[in-house]
């Protein structure tokens, strides 16, 4: 293997690689940047099916989140898509790994913060779906969701009331 086609933290990755019994001829190749090699180098270290994330066009901080669905067992095909950046996957893992239907935010037209909001109410057990449009950025569905909680714990109220005395006016 010609080493001079790696920079420095390619080449560390590479040798940890070797010194853990890893095939690196999967990952040694200059079109891996040091990152990447490394989710993929901790991949195969963990026995883990790799293909998932090599050679689709994810970057390094994808791979990471693919990774740990991998590692946990999750379905990552719901997330393991480029039209996702990483923080929208790291909803999405964070939402199967409570085993929340993360269908109903799994969708590239929401950004990771409003994912984060519909993940939140779903772990409240809310009917987000009052509030799971785009249209509404995190803050809005954030406000809506602490709105529908706070319903939710709110006590019945009593529609008739006996009057008490000292009450009537």
């Amino acid at each position: 293997m010609n080493l001079k086609r790696f920079n420095k933290k390619q080449i560390k990755t590479i040798r940890d690689g070797l010194k853990n019994g890893v095939d690196v001829t999967i990952f040694a190749d200059p079109k891996y940047d040091w990152a990447q090699m490394e989710q993929i180098c901790f991949g195969l270290e963990d026995g883990l099916d790799t293909s998932v994330y090599i050679d689709s066009g994810f970057d390094a901080k994808q791979m990471s989140e693919i990774r740990w669905g991998l590692k946990d067992n999750l379905d990552v095909s719901l997330y393991a898509d480029p039209k996702y950046d990483w923080k929208q996957m790291h909803q999405i893992r964070k939402g199967l790994e409570k085993g929340l239907d993360v269908s109903i935010y799994a969708d590239p037209k929401y950004d990771a913060a409003q994912m984060n909001q519909l993940r939140m109410g779903l772990n409240s057990k809310l009917d987000v779906s009052s509030y799971a449009n785009e249209k509404y950025n995190a803050g809005q569905m954030e406000r809506l969701r602490k709105g529908f909680k706070a319903q939710q714990f709110r006590p019945a109220v009593q529609l008739n009331k006996p009057k008490g005395k000292g009450l009537e006016r």
